[in-house]
C-alpha cells in the first residue's frame, strides 16, 4: 500500500514538472511576440517626435513641429493655426534663401527645446538655410504693405510676399515711424545726402558813399598836433611837452570813435595829409561807402573781406572793394554796426552820399552741412528726419551753426553720409507725434 502512494506522489511531481515547463514556454512566446509588435506613437508630443498618421490628414504646428495632429485646430503650446502636411512642405521648398530664418522650426519662446541657437548652418528640422543675424518679423504683400502674413506666400498676381526682419536687440526704434514706399512716393518724399560743403555766407545790406567831412577835419586836426608835438619834442619845459602829448591822444581817440582803426592812423600819420575822398574824391581816387550791419552778423565780419556795390543810377554794372574798418561802438537803437569799405571809382561815377546795395561774401570753408528745407524750427528746436532702411525714418534734434544760401552749417546731431529728409517732412512729423500720442496712451493703461 505504501508502495502505491509513493509511486502516485513521484507520478505527480513528474507531471506538475511537465506541466509547468510546457506553459512556461508558452509565456515566454507571448512576451516576444509582444515586442515584436510597433508600438503607437503619441499623437501630440511637443517637443520630442513627428506622429506617423495619415499623409492627407496630418497637422502640425508651424512654429513647434513635434505637436502634431489629425484635426485641423490650434497648437498647444502657443496658439497658432496648424498647418496641413502638404502646405508645410511647399513653404519649406520656398524658405531657402540664405537671408530667410527657416520660420517653421525656429520658436521665440522662452526656453523651448525648438530654438535654435549656436553654429548652426542648416535646420535640422527641414534641412534648409537659416540665419542668426536676421530674423523675419512677417511676410508683406509687395504691392499692399498692409497685407502681412506670418508665412512666405504669394499674392493675386502670383508675387511673392517680401519678408520684413526684425530690428537687431541693441537698436532703438521705439521713436522711429515707418513709411511705406508706395506712401513715401505718393507724398513726395525727397532726400538729401548730408556732407561737407564749401559754404559761402552771403551778406546783403544798403550802405552810403561817404560825404563826412567831419572825419576829414579830425584827420586834419590830428595831423595838426602830431606837427606840434614834433616842433616841440625836447622841450625843456615839461608842461609843454605833457600839453602835446595829451593833444595827440585826444584827437586819435577822436579818429577811432569816427571809425578809423590803430592801422588806418598809423597810415595816415606816415601819409600826412587828410583824406579829401571823405567828401570830395578826385578822379581815379577810392571811395568810402558806409553800411550798416546787424548785430548777429557781426562776428563774421573781418578787414580785408571783398565787397561788391551795386548802384541804381548804373544796372548791371559792379564796383569792388574791401572792408578797411567798423565802428567800435553798436548803436542801442537799432542793434546794428557801421562798417566801413574803401572802392573803386572808375570814371567817378559814385557820388558822395549816394545810395547803393552791399554784398559781402564770406567763405566759411569746408563744413559739415544739411539743406535748409531740411530743418523744422520748432522755436525750442531744430529737428531733421533721417531716413533708414527699410522705410524707417528718426526724427532727431540738431544743433547748426550759420546759414549759408541754402545750407545750414551743423555743429552736431548727425553724421556725414547719412540720409536726410528734404520733401515730406511735416507729413513725417505728424505721424511721429500720432505715433508717440498712441504709445503713451498704451503706457498709461
Amino acid at each position: 500500500m505504501n508502495k502505491k502512494i509513493i509511486i502516485i506522489v513521484i507520478l505527480a511531481v513528474i507531471s506538475g514538472i511537465v506541466l509547468g515547463y510546457f506553459l512556461g514556454q508558452q509565456y515566454q512566446i507571448k512576451i516576444q511576440l509582444q515586442k515584436k509588435e510597433p508600438q503607437e506613437k503619441p499623437i501630440a508630443d511637443e517637443h520630442k517626435n513627428h506622429t506617423q498618421t495619415k499623409k492627407d490628414e496630418l497637422y502640425y504646428c508651424p512654429m513647434h513641429p513635434g505637436f502634431v495632429s489629425d484635426k485641423p485646430g490650434e497648437c498647444a503650446i502657443c496658439g497658432m493655426k496648424l498647418v496641413k502636411k502638404e502646405e508645410a512642405e511647399k513653404i519649406e521648398k520656398e524658405a531657402d534663401t540664405a537671408e530667410e530664418i527657416c520660420i517653421l522650426h525656429t520658436c521665440e519662446m522662452a526656453n523651448c527645446e525648438m530654438k535654435l541657437t549656436g553654429d548652426i548652418k542648416n535646420c535640422p528640422f527641414c534641412g534648409k538655410h537659416i540665419t542668426k543675424e536676421e530674423k523675419v518679423s512677417y511676410y508683406a504683400d509687395p504691392e499692399n504693405p498692409d497685407h502681412t502674413s506670418h508665412t512666405p506666400q504669394k499674392n493675386e498676381k502670383g508675387k511673392k510676399y517680401t519678408p520684413v526682419y526684425k530690428e537687431k536687440k541693441n537698436k532703438d526704434t521705439s521713436k522711429d515711424v515707418h513709411i511705406s514706399s508706395d506712401k513715401q512716393e505718393l507724398i513726395g518724399i525727397k532726400k538729401d545726402k548730408i556732407q561737407e560743403r564749401v559754404l559761402i555766407k552771403l551778406i546783403d545790406t544798403v550802405g552810403k558813399v561817404a560825404y563826412d567831412p567831419d572825419l576829414f577835419v579830425a584827420q586834419q586836426e590830428y595831423l595838426q598836433v602830431l606837427k606840434a608835438q614834433e616842433n616841440t619834442q625836447g622841450s625843456s619845459i615839461e608842461f609843454i611837452n605833457e600839453q602835446t602829448k595829451s593833444l595827440v591822444n585826444a584827437a586819435k581817440q577822436k579818429l577811432l570813435l569816427s571809425g578809423m582803426n590803430e592801422k588806418q592812423i598809423a597810415e595816415l600819420a606816415e601819409l600826412g595829409k587828410a583824406q579829401k575822398n571823405l567828401y570830395l574824391p578826385a578822379l581815379g581816387e577810392t571811395v568810402w561807402i558806409y553800411m550798416t550791419i546787424y548785430e548777429y552778423e557781426i562776428g563774421m565780419i573781418k578787414e580785408g573781406q571783398l565787397v561788391e556795390i551795386e548802384s541804381v543810377a548804373y544796372p548791371g554794372k559792379i564796383f569792388e572793394g574791401k572792408l578797411v574798418s567798423a565802428s567800435p561802438v553798436l548803436d542801442p537803437n537799432t542793434r546794428s554796426l557801421k562798417i566801413r569799405a574803401e572802392v573803386k571809382n572808375p570814371g567817378n561815377l559814385l557820388k558822395p552820399d549816394m545810395y547803393v546795395n552791399a554784398k559781402i561774401k564770406i567763405n566759411l570753408g569746408k563744413k559739415l552741412a544739411v539743406a535748409e528745407e531740411a530743418v523744422m524750427d520748432t522755436g525750442e528746436r531744430k529737428v531733421i528726419f533721417i531716413a533708414k532702411p527699410k522705410g524707417y525714418f528718426e526724427s532727431r534734434e540738431v544743433k547748426l551753426g550759420t546759414k549759408a544760401g541754402n545750407y545750414y552749417e551743423v555743429i552736431n546731431g548727425v553724421s556725414s553720409g547719412e540720409i536726410v529728409v528734404t520733401s515730406g517732412n511735416f507729413f513725417i512729423d505728424s505721424e511721429t507725434r500720432l505715433k508717440s500720442a498712441v504709445s503713451g496712451e498704451m503706457h498709461k493703461h
